[in-house]
């Protein structure tokens, strides 16, 4: 009897083509300015597009631009149950200065933090695990109907994203950095030019904002996430790494 052949597996030619798509894109359009990005890949990715956005210190620049372009494009915010009471009330505030009507709140998995997390202490011994059940996860969940995504990273804000291009391939999704090339002066001008809501815990020196434990106000001539994860070795949370590649192509999504 003949054996029952097997469904061939195109993941790595899926993600070699979505690699040169990126690269493509990111020849075509990379030069142009934030907001031009947003559009032009707003049209290009049209229904199949979405922003993440942790609601932190930078955030309402890049949803101000959404907002001019499409206030119902999907915004993701990650609610990793350890947020500042500060950034919650952030969040409701732009949403409402913004007229964004697409807010996805996504959650850990409650199961899971039950498995690994009962006490909701682990971010004391494994800050890893940490944010990869209460981020990295949750984010792939969230991306997974899309097939790209904006952030609204930059180069300046640590010596691990210097390299940062505008688009770039995770997995078989795009993920698109509008504000990449963007200085803290750009940054700053746009804010007073727009009249943009700061966050408040900026004005305490809180330049970089995630989750309450891990997050600290940052010391003069530091980067802008020295006050994240502070006295470890930890620069990133996992959803910028390979980390989330590995659960977007995980068999559960």
């Amino acid at each position: 009897m003949l054996a029952k052949p097997r469904p061939l597996d195109r993941t790595g030619e899926v993600e070699t083509g979505v690699a040169a798509e990126a690269a493509g894109l990111d020849a075509l359009l990379g030069y142009l300015k934030p907001i031009e990005i947003i559009e032009r890949s707003a049209h290009e990715f049209r229904g199949a597009v979405a922003a993440v956005s942790s609601f932190g210190a930078d955030s309402a620049v890049l949803l101000h631009m959404i907002s001019e372009i499409d206030r119902a494009l999907p915004v993701i915010f990650l609610d990793t149950g350890k947020h500042f009471e500060e950034t919650l009330g952030y969040r409701d505030a732009l949403v409402a200065d913004f007229g964004l009507t697409d807010i996805r709140v996504i959650k850990p998995e409650e199961t899971a933090l039950q498995r690994v997390d009962p006490t909701g202490r682990l971010h004391e011994t494994d800050t890893d695990s940490c944010c990869n059940v209460r981020k990295v996860e949750p984010l792939a969940r969230g991306v997974e109907p899309f097939r790209a995504w904006f952030t609204g990273r930059k180069r300046f804000q640590a010596s691990t994203r210097t390299a940062l291009p505008v688009f770039e391939a995770v997995g078989s999704r795009i993920r698109i950095n509008p504000l990449a090339h963007w200085t803290t002066s750009d940054q700053a001008d746009y804010m007073r030019a727009h009249a943009l809501r700061e966050n408040p815990l900026v004005a305490y020196g809180y330049l970089s904002i995630g989750c309450f434990p891990c997050t600290q106000p940052v010391q003069p001539g530091e980067d802008a996430r020295s006050g994240r994860w502070a006295g470890h070795a930890k620069t990133e949370c996992g959803i910028h790494l390979s980390g989330l590649e590995k659960s977007l192509t995980d068999a559960s999504l």
